[in-house]
């Protein structure tokens, strides 16, 4: 499920990205946007690019998937 982002809302965003990316190489890692309604997801290699945007309970899904190897 998407939830499509305002102008507004897009420009507030605060980017984050996981204490775990290579630091030799900043630019290669998935980051996201949390809001209370909606995980916002982009390409840090790409920032002005596409993103995906879901509801925090399917991100949290997905974390739980993605953890599980």
């Amino acid at each position: 499920m998407t939830h499509e982002t305002s102008v507004d809302e897009a420009s507030e965003l605060k980017w984050l990205k996981s204490s775990y990316s290579d630091s030799s190489n900043p630019s290669d890692c998935v980051e996201i946007a949390p809001t209370p309604t909606t995980i916002h997801i982009r390409d840090s290699k790409n920032p002005g690019g596409d993103r995906l945007a879901t509801a925090p309970a399917a991100w949290a899904a997905f974390v739980r998937f993605a953890a599980q190897g």
